[in-house]
C-alpha cells in the first residue's frame, strides 16, 4: 500500500459514480452472496473501483470518496470499509505512478538477487514509497508475491516479471519510459515454474505412452 508518496499526480475529481459498465458488475457481484450478507462483496467492489480510479485519472489508488461511495452500497459504515482497504496492500490509499512497481523482498526473491532488481530501481531515479518526478513510477518493496520458485520478480500493476537480473529490470523500466509494453513473465523463457534448462524428468514421456 502507498501511503507515502511524492511527485506530481493526477487530481481525483469527485464524486464517484460508477461507470455504466462497472455498475454491472458490481451488481453482479453483490448478487453472489445472501441478502444481509452484501458486505462479503467489499474487496472486489473495492477493488473494481480502484481500477475504476486508474482509467479516469491514471493513478490506481482509493480517495475516501470512492471508499465512501462503496460503503454506502454496501450499507455498512464508513469506518469498516477503511479498515480493509488500509489492510491489504492491493489497495491503496494515495495516489501512485502510471506504473505501481512492487519488489518482492521476502527470504526466496532476497537470496536470488532482489538486492540487485531494487538497485535497477535506484538507479533509473526511483525511490522506495514515493513516486518518480514525472509521475510514471512509483517504487513499493512488498512481502511474498507467490512466484518465490522464479525469485526475484516484481509485480508492476497487475503483471508479475520474474527471473529477474540487474540488467533485465532495468530494461523493463526504459522500455516503460518509452511507452512500450515489454514481455510479462519469466524474462529467461521459463513457462510458469518450470526448472531452467527444461524439464530433467519424464522427458520422453510421449513415447512411454506410445509404447503404452
Amino acid at each position: 500500500m502507498a501511503e507515502s508518496v511524492s511527485g506530481p499526480v493526477p487530481a481525483f475529481k469527485g464524486p464517484f459514480a460508477w461507470t455504466a459498465a462497472n455498475a454491472v458488475e458490481a451488481g453482479e457481484i453483490i448478487a453472489r452472496y445472501p441478502a444481509g450478507r452484501q458486505a462479503s462483496a467489499l474487496m472486489p467492489l473495492l477493488w473494481l473501483a480502484q481500477g475504476q480510479v486508474a482509467e479516469q485519472t491514471g493513478s490506481a489508488w482509493l480517495p475516501v470518496p470512492v471508499i465512501e461511495f462503496v460503503a454506502a452500497q454496501l450499507g455498512m459504515p464508513y469506518i469498516r470499509a477503511y479498515e480493509v482497504a488500509s489492510f491489504y496492500t492491493m489497495y491503496n490509499l494515495a495516489p501512485v505512478g502510471r506504473y505501481h512497481v512492487q519488489v518482492c523482498g521476502t527470504t526466496p526473491c532476497l537470496l536470488g538477487g532482489s538486492d540487485d532488481v531494487m538497485r535497477a530501481c535506484k538507479d533509473k531515479g526511483l525511490v522506495k514509497g514515493a513516486n518518480t518526478a514525472d509521475g510514471l513510477f512509483t517504487l513499493t518493496e512488498v512481502e511474498c508475491l507467490g512466484a518465490c520458485a522464479n525469485a526475484p520478480m516484481v509485480q508492476i500493476n497487475d503483471d508479475n516479471y520474474e527471473d529477474l537480473t540487474y540488467e533485465s529490470m532495468t530494461a523493463i523500466i526504459e522500455a516503460l519510459s518509452r511507452g512500450e509494453t515489454p514481455a510479462v513473465g519469466s524474462q529467461i523463457g521459463r513457462k510458469a515454474s518450470c526448472p531452467q534448462g527444461g524439464p530433467t524428468t519424464l522427458i520422453e514421456i510421449g513415447a512411454a505412452e506410445a509404447v503404452g
